[in-house]
């Protein structure tokens, strides 16, 4: 089918725009004013009319969790909870109104203790107990490092004071010498062994309701860590993508990132045929997903030196840096592509160790292996990211929470530094951008928003958070198009409205290059097209 979009604003970076464009086998066959896109219709030519809306291209999450966020939109939403007597009340009520068997495990998700009016504190099982001691409860926090649950859950999960701790994470203990409820980590697993049972068709309904939720939000490509080895969903997650691809289900296009931690693991997924770039346009598998630390507001993410508010920690370890290597030099070996969770700057400078170890600068590091979040730096750091040209996937939505706890983690010379995206810009560091949801909901305008403000979604601060380091809206736009396309190695066929190129694209209903700022985050999507079809309407 032939398709013609006319009387557009269309972006075609550096400050041009154009009117129209044509659409032939699912690519763009030519850009130009109305009066001659036009004239290459013939009879079986569909026309949209943009009535002079901003087209944009197609919005590419550079890191997020597609089937957690499935599932996220199908439990108990604890974001925004404002204290522990509302989120008592709030899962009361949500209980109250459900269908539960025996020993059904509810889950929920989002609180933050720093949001709390009552107690800044984490949960822990005594607050859920209050809930029910009938139903085992899992609560994770909106950083998804800390689970919190009642006592009914650690008796299903055999949980007591003699459980071994486990490496690479911690489950608390109170005063009474018993487990808390509160897990950190890789000791996460202990008590999500209570989670239900997954299965093919269940794993596809969270990846459908996370992909509609996307497309409305004008995603066309995600990057979703969402293989997992070792956990329930494991089996099913690269079935479950062709299924829907192969059925024409799946609107989004994906490029997998798959979390292994130990060499046996990985080589097995190795030796049964995966590697980067395996695939097609639809469905693709990309880079190898590492942890080598936790998150700044569960304190968990790993510090150089300890906290400025909690000087007996200096966050978690989850992967040593003799680990790291060997899953490195692994990778690299087999032209597997590598991206690291790292928020801490010891963290950062432990994968950029592994990193500089594996390949010569000189070569320019070919399989563009990056790291994840890259929050708490200092310019030192961010040259060594230059040097090596390695990757920075960010996630400026972060900014939200993190501008009112960061000082107080890390101290103000430290805070200065970080979260740099303007100088990572000057340094000419490749970053795409991207919201790590569900952590934050995946509304890629928001996120837009806190790059070109450095303001939280209510507005403050008055001049934004070290306004020094605000990026323009034509920047943010192209680390979440063509910095995105980049980091998947995809920029020949995404990433910008250009002949040849995939007709992925998005109509919104404001200018983003002409509004003020503040309303960056108000943008709202009127049309979403992967491979010149239409995957979401809302005119």
């Amino acid at each position: 089918m032939n398709t013609i979009l006319t009387n557009g604003k269309i972006w075609l970076e550096n400050g041009t725009f154009t009117e129209a464009l044509a659409i032939k086998n699912g690519l763009i066959s030519a850009i130009g004013k109305n009066d001659e896109i036009l004239a290459l219709q013939d009879n079986s030519t569909v026309i949209i009319d943009a009535k002079g809306r901003l087209v944009l291209p197609g919005l590419n999450d550079s890191h997020l969790h597609f089937h957690n966020l499935g599932e996220f939109l199908s439990s108990l939403n604890l974001y925004g909870v404002s204290s522990i007597k509302e989120i008592i009340a709030k899962s009361k009520e949500f209980i109250a109104s459900s269908t539960l068997t025996d020993n059904q495990v509810v889950v929920g998700r989002g609180w933050n203790q720093d949001y709390f009016t009552d107690e800044k504190r984490l949960l822990n099982r005594h607050d859920l107990d209050e809930i029910s001691t009938e139903y085992p409860l899992i609560f994770k926090r909106a950083c998804g490092h800390v689970s919190v649950c009642n006592t009914k859950a650690l008796e299903l999960a055999g949980i007591s004071a003699t459980t071994p701790q486990v490496e690479g994470g911690v489950f608390e203990m109170g005063e009474d010498g018993q487990p808390n409820g509160v897990f950190n980590e890789n000791a996460m697993r202990l008590v999500n062994v209570l989670l239900p049972e997954a299965s093919l068709e269940s794993v596809k309904k969270s990846l459908l309701v996370a992909a509609r939720h996307a497309v409305s939000n004008g995603l066309t490509s995600v990057q979703t860590n969402d293989l997992n080895f070792g956990t329930a969903e494991y089996p099913y997650i690269i079935q479950a993508y062709q299924q829907l691809v192969a059925s024409n289900e799946m609107p989004v296009r994906i490029y997998l990132q798959s979390t292994f931690s130990e060499p046996v693991g990985f080589q097995s997924f190795i030796e049964e045929g995966y590697y980067t770039g395996y695939g097609d346009e639809r469905f693709k598998i990309g880079p190898l997903k590492m942890f080598v630390d936790g998150s700044l507001g569960a304190r968990t993410a790993l510090m150089r030196n300890p906290y400025h508010d909690d000087a007996s920690t200096c966050g978690v370890e989850c992967l040593t840096q003799e680990q790291l290597n060997t899953m490195v030099e692994l990778a690299d070996g087999n032209q597997f592509q590598v991206m690291v969770h790292a928020i801490g700057d010891e963290a950062i400078c432990h994968v950029l160790n592994s990193y500089e170890k594996v390949y010569n600068p000189d070569s320019n590091n070919p399989l563009r292996h990056g790291i994840n979040h890259c929050q708490i730096t200092d310019v030192p750091m961010l040259e060594r990211f230059r040097n090596s040209n390695v990757l920075a996937h960010v996630q400026p939505i972060f900014l939200h929470y993190d501008l009112h706890i960061v000082t107080d983690r890390v101290g103000d010379n430290l805070a200065s530094t970080s979260y740099a995206f303007n100088t990572m810009e000057k340094l000419g560091i490749h970053t795409a951008y991207g919201t790590d949801a569900p952590v934050e909901d995946l509304k890629p305008f928001e996120c837009i928003y806190c790059a070109v403000t450095r303001k939280d979604l209510s507005g403050g601060p008055e001049g934004g958070f070290y306004a020094n380091e605000c990026v323009s809206v034509e920047t943010a736009i192209s680390r979440y198009t063509k910095g995105s396309a980049y980091a998947s190695l995809e920029e020949d066929i995404k990433g910008t409205l250009s002949v040849g190129k995939l007709a992925d694209l998005i109509v919104v209903d404001q200018n983003l290059f002409t509004i003020a700022p503040e309303e960056i985050k108000n943008t709202n999507v009127v049309l979403t097209m992967v491979g010149g079809e239409v995957v979401f309407l809302n005119d």
